[in-house]
């Protein structure tokens, strides 16, 4: 099943269930997607944004929300940051497990070595397929800090 339509179905389960930070929050990925689409439709692309690129998007939506969370933490609105936490916990129910530090790093060596980078200035190549091939499941910001202290 493609994300369009799970997207669609957990959906209307939310508004079945009654659900409102999820009814909100799946509203929000779905005109997200759909602007993304219009964007991609004005490039040629008849289908819209691919698989990868909606997974970049979660992604992006996560940290935008872990971001809000701090900063409403940081401002006593603990309210506020609370509704950030369950906007995140419901936009990780589309996006594959995260894989973990140790994980990365392994993964960031094994691309070391297929890409054949060898100093900082390839860490590029290594973002590039990291980012084609893991998206959504990896941190690129951490991600990131690994490859350059790896390439270092």
């Amino acid at each position: 099943m493609d994300k369009r339509s799970e997207f669609n179905i957990a959906l209307k389960e939310s508004l079945k269930n009654k659900e409102p930070v999820a009814v909100s929050t799946i509203r929000l990925i779905l005109a997200a997607l759909k602007d993304r689409d219009i964007t991609a439709r004005g490039k040629g692309q008849a289908d819209g944004v691919e698989e990868s690129e909606i997974l970049a998007m979660l992604q992006t939506m996560v940290k935008q929300r872990q971001e809000s969370s701090q900063t409403y933490s940081d401002a006593g609105r603990d309210d506020l940051a609370e509704r950030e936490e369950a906007e995140i916990e419901v936009i990780r129910r589309f996006m594959p497990r995260q894989l973990t530090e140790e994980e990365v790093g392994a993964l960031v060596e094994t691309l070391i070595g297929e890409t054949g980078a060898a100093g900082i200035k390839d860490m590029g190549k290594v973002m590039g397929v990291l980012k084609e091939r893991y998206a959504g499941q990896v941190d690129m910001g951490k991600a990131g800090a690994a490859v350059k202290a790896k390439l270092g």
